[in-house]
């Protein structure tokens, strides 16, 4: 039986708010591309080389962040960036212009209620962005909710290892990690099943390799 959000969420001792998130990413935002660029960067690249060779496909990312993902898309997608966080978005702001990127527009917009239609986009693309949020599930239903029919589901993250004994040292650090700007103790099982997402596959990224794609495609 699916997991509720409510039942997902109490599987961590963090509480972690709008607002909470708001301050930690005022905080990180002028050292974020420093700490999180070169060693996340392996998987940004390989996740949007697996949207694959589409004309031109509307894309909807998830966290924005500071931009790092602008550059990689192709000149003919139609990207759509979101984020909760303004001085995350100002960075973002200043790349897209710096770099000319006219396919990419960005949005201030709160990813657990996203203001779009259904069935808007072709990818829908949350890259280390799912244990930010305060509630994961409900972001992922809205990701499930945009994407079109047939459409593609990306999201890249770390998640709750299997090993029981890493396992236990990932929930015991969160109240630690969310200081950092993630949790570390997301299930991946729990979230695809309450969001009703079938993963067609998971892959994992970086070096080392403690963080995962998950390709799903929303069925029709």
């Amino acid at each position: 039986m699916p997991f509720s959000s409510s039942q997902v969420e109490r599987t961590s001792p963090v509480a972690v708010t709008t607002g909470f998130v708001t301050r930690v990413y005022a905080k990180l935002s002028p050292v974020y591309d420093l700490v999180f660029g070169r060693i996340l960067q392996p998987g940004r690249v390989t996740a949007v080389a697996r949207m694959g060779p589409s004309r031109s496909p509307t894309v909807l990312e998830v966290g924005v962040g500071t931009g790092l993902n602008a550059p990689l898309y192709p000149p003919h997608f139609r990207v759509t960036g979101i984020d909760i966080s303004a001085d995350m978005l100002d960075k973002a702001h200043e790349r897209v212009a710096r770099e000319r990127l006219h396919h990419v527009r960005l949005l201030q917009m709160d990813a657990e209620h996203l203001r779009f239609p259904d069935n808007t986009f072709d990818i829908v693309y949350a890259p280390y962005t799912i244990s930010v949020v305060p509630d994961a599930v409900r972001v992922a239903r809205e990701m499930r909710r945009v994407c079109k029919a047939g459409g593609m589901i990306l999201i890249l993250n770390h998640f709750l290892s299997p090993n029981g004994v890493l396992a236990r040292v990932e929930r015991a650090i969160s109240p630690l990690t969310v200081h950092a700007g993630f949790r570390s103790d997301l299930d991946l099982r729990d979230l695809l099943a309450s969001a009703d997402l079938t993963p067609a596959s998971i892959e994992a990224m970086n070096m080392p390799p403690l963080w995962q794609l998950v390709t799903c495609i929303k069925a029709g």
